[in-house]
């Protein structure tokens, strides 16, 4: 398989010596337009990677802010198509990596090949399916290596370490470790066992890993780059972002404290 962005940003940052920075928004919210102006911000703050939340209905693995950020996105209009091509316009004028998180019944509705070759088209460099499971995964990877997409694995606090063993084997681009049980969003520190966990994953692979769920603060995110090879932020952005009001004054504000994480992390 091509290297993908993903890849390319990863092997310059460990050339850097520094840790990255992933950061999670909505695709969608409060609109399309307005997510293509959000990316561009977020790359000037310094942003490594960006995710991209496919809007689902029932995305079962976050938490309150970040499934209200989909609902606006339902409701504003976003489809699959509309996210696609948002995505392209993003590619104009940006090659920052993009990853898609996801839930498999929106690709599965598409038709799952037909999703994973249109996502390429667009300019996506891979997809992190919360819900596939290893055991069930057989029948869709061979689409996703087909579209030379990344395939993006989780690691909870609750995967025994001979699975852990199996699933870093299935994935590559890099490998979501999540810091703590349960769903989504900012917690007021990191999960104790995160740094074991963390240590666990990267004696089973090389890929880097990626520390996520909860982090929501410089401090935070200086501490998770500390032993983690990269930090990912959903919650705290997504919450800055629709809270601020929705003009270049309010965006500016909101990419300034994205920055400051990202300045942080990169300190480390």
């Amino acid at each position: 398989m091509k290297k993908t962005r993903v890849d390319q940003k990863f092997a310059a940052l460990k050339k850097q010596g520094k840790k990255g920075f992933i950061a999670y928004i909505g695709a969608g919210d409060p609109s399309l337009a307005d997510t293509v102006d959000i990316v561009l911000r977020l790359e000037e703050a310094g942003v490594d990677i960006v995710e991209l939340g496919l809007p689902f209905s029932d995305p079962l693995a976050d938490g309150r802010v970040n499934q209200d950020a989909a609902t606006r996105a339902l409701a504003a209009g976003a489809t699959f198509d509309g996210v696609m091509n948002c995505v392209a316009k993003i590619r104009e004028r940006s090659q920052i990596p993009l990853i898609f998180y996801a839930y498999l019944n929106t690709l599965y509705a598409r038709g799952f090949e037909k999703a994973m070759n249109e996502a390429a088209a667009a300019g996506i460099d891979g997809f992190l399916i919360l819900d596939m499971p290893r055991e069930e995964s057989g029948p869709y990877k061979k689409f996703i290596s087909a579209a030379s997409l990344n395939s993006i694995m989780l690691i909870t606090p609750t995967t025994p370490g001979e699975r852990m063993k199996q699933i870093v084997k299935d994935a590559n681009g890099f490998v979501y470790c999540v810091s703590r049980e349960g769903v989504t969003g900012v917690r007021d520190s990191i999960a104790e066992g995160a740094r074991g966990l963390v240590g666990k994953i990267q004696k089973h692979t090389k890929l880097p890993v990626a520390l996520g769920f909860g982090i929501g603060t410089p401090q935070q995110a200086a501490e998770a780059a500390s032993f983690a090879d990269a930090v990912v932020v959903g919650s705290a952005i997504v919450n800055k972002f629709h809270n601020n009001p929705h003009t270049p004054e309010g965006r500016a504000d909101a990419a300034a404290f994205v920055a400051e994480m990202v300045n942080a992390v990169k300190a480390v």
